[in-house]
């Protein structure tokens, strides 16, 4: 039950499903629930990335937490399908084939939107690029810029080998994508060289085609390669036209994508505020990310939804509705859903954590700005409220780059904090995060903490599936939080608003840190475990006021009215 895709979205990484290792955290999950999303709401979308054979990595650690990696295995023929379609590009000085694996992701009313996964492990590539499409954010900066072409160029002409001429928008998600212009260029050109006015009418057919969104505001999260190195890999030619599209130093693909595009969004309020600071001359909007709820609901919490809210998973905003549940059956959800969590961490680390304890969930990417060891900068402090009020239990989990170094050592700070803590606060840390553990670290803690140094958060996904969970957030306002925040009836924050332009790092850091074992001992603690009525409807407001808002249903339709602009050629199928 689909119609012929209408919009085409690039995402370097995509998380299809446990079993399909082609992400490495919450770029790839959020390209996943809006091809979820979408196809719940039968738009007429499809989807391009790359196949990653070895995956991103496999997650090993030592007694000490020290981090070691190898390839991820996996079945490409036993979960994707062969299409016959090739095409080519030329990376340097060889020809690079390419050929397309799919994935079809189902929606709830049998919409599909077909995933088409970019793969150079043929026999008649050299053996340097059959790896192209080997292993996430993996190599030199060379082996990133050629996989980029792969996608952007490459995507582009494998899709025109499929017969798909009516693609009317092209969405890049995030600046990886961005030579997907250039592709488009060509066509538009149709074989004339690109320059002057050709070149500016080119380029204004094409943007009124493309829609970006940017999720980082750290400027070093953004592509940028010399242009020695862009005019060896991709030739002379493009670099050209690159040059004649304002590039005077380093290739930036960011401004790339900026300059083709008809729309440009970050992906929270916060963030688009951010990202205007960054490229003033461009009018960057914000559409704030979701996530998908049918696939990170924990399932006692999704029995709830089923019988009290019947249609949520095709209308997630009617999870408003969760008000009037009552606080007895929430409480029966809640209690199952951390039963979950006990049970494949006992399996897994063989450790049996304390069903009636309050557990504090803390997953993401391990990497510095995410100050994943700041609750433990006053460890005596921390154990004394622990010892005061009642047990703490600290659930960790996330990879570090390989190439992290200071991402690595704090995984190894978290070890070194749970043996100083050991018998009074307890901390386990749970190795190889993927979409599995995070569907039950999200839905089982009873508390979710965040605290990024702000404004680096673009958004945070993790907090919007806790709470679809009913589990509150602890966290600094930034991204997501500064519009999900309500004081005591959602969750709680750390520090104020602006503290990262009124202190130092130093400062900052010591405030956040008081803050967050104030809240602990002041608020969280005290309403766990003496006022526990209190606490359930904290979860109840934040499935009821967030998981209706930040939802992946509603992100699409944003897009589909502001970003791909609502024609009746891209409006999503009447559902029945």
């Amino acid at each position: 039950m689909s119609v012929a895709p209408r919009i085409a979205y690039f995402s370097m990484e995509i998380a299809l499903e446990d079993a399909i290792p082609t992400y490495s955290g919450g770029l790839g999950v959020l390209a996943g629930d809006t091809l979820r999303a979408a196809a719940d709401l039968g738009v007429p979308m499809l989807a391009v990335s790359l196949l990653y054979r070895r995956g991103h990595f496999q997650q090993m650690l030592d007694s000490h937490g020290t981090q070691s990696e190898r390839p991820e295995v996996w079945s490409v023929e036993d979960t994707l399908t062969a299409v016959d379609a090739k095409a080519m590009v030329e990376i340097g000085d060889r020809i690079v084939h390419i050929r397309a694996w799919r994935y079809l992701v189902r929606g709830c009313t049998g919409h599909d939107v077909p995933t088409y996964l970019l793969d150079t492990d043929l026999p008649e590539n050299d053996p340097v690029d059959r790896e192209l499409t080997g292993t996430l954010y993996g190599g030199d900066a060379r082996y990133r810029l050629s996989q980029e072409v792969v996608l952007g160029i490459g995507g582009i002409r494998l899709l025109r080998a499929l017969g798909m001429t009516s693609l009317e928008r092209f969405h890049l998600n995030e600046g990886h994508a961005a030579f997907a212009i250039l592709s488009l260029l060509d066509e538009q050109a149709e074989g004339a060289r690109l320059e002057g006015e050709l070149l500016e009418h080119c380029v204004t057919h094409v943007r009124e085609r493309c829609v970006f969104t940017t999720h980082t505001p750290v400027p070093a999260g953004h592509d940028v390669f010399p242009q020695d190195l862009v005019r060896n890999v991709l030739g002379t030619e493009y670099l050209r036209v690159l040059q004649a599209l304002g590039a005077r130093d380093d290739i930036n693909l960011t401004a790339l994508a900026l300059r083709g595009s008809r729309f440009v969004n970050g992906v929270a309020m916060r963030h688009g505020e951010v990202s205007r600071g960054m490229f003033p001359h461009y009018p960057i909007r914000s559409i704030t990310n979701g996530v998908h709820p049918a696939t990170w609901v924990a399932p006692p919490i999704r029995s709830l939804f089923d019988h009290f809210i019947p249609g949520w998973q095709q209308d997630p905003m009617s999870l408003r509705y969760a008000v009037g549940i009552a606080i007895s059956e929430i409480h029966w959800a809640r209690t199952r859903a951390k039963a979950l969590l006990i049970e494949a961490i006992e399996r897994a680390l063989e450790v049996r954590l304390d069903p009636q304890a309050l557990t504090i969930g803390f997953a993401r990417r391990s990497t510095a700005y995410k100050r994943a060891t700041l609750i433990f900068r006053d460890i005596e402090r921390l154990r004394a409220i622990a010892e005061q009020i009642g047990p703490i239990q600290l659930v960790f989990s996330g990879k570090a780059h390989p190439a992290d170094g200071s991402g690595k050592h704090n995984i190894e700070q978290i070890f070194r904090a749970a043996d100083q803590l050991r018998g009074s606060v307890t901390v386990v840390y749970v190795p190889n995060y993927n979409m599995g553990w995070g569907r039950l670290l999200c839905s089982g803690s009873d508390v979710w903490l965040n605290n990024p140094i702000p404004p680096l958060e673009a958004s945070g996904t993790s907090g919007m599936k806790a709470a679809l969970n009913g589990v509150p957030s602890l966290s600094v306002l930034d991204g997501w939080w500064v519009e999900g925040h309500v004081e005591g009836v959602t969750g709680w924050a750390i520090g104020s608003d602006r503290d990262a332009e009124q202190y130092d790092a130093e400062q900052r850091d010591t405030l956040h840190a008081a803050a967050l074992y104030d809240k602990l001992e002041h608020q969280v603690l005290p309403c766990f475990y003496n006022r526990r009525g209190s606490f359930l409807e904290m979860g109840r407001s934040a499935i009821a006021f967030n998981a209706s808002f930040f939802n992946t249903h509603r992100m699409v339709l944003q897009y589909l009215y502001n970003a791909y602009g609502h024609s009746p050629a891209v409006t999503p199928t009447p559902l029945p």
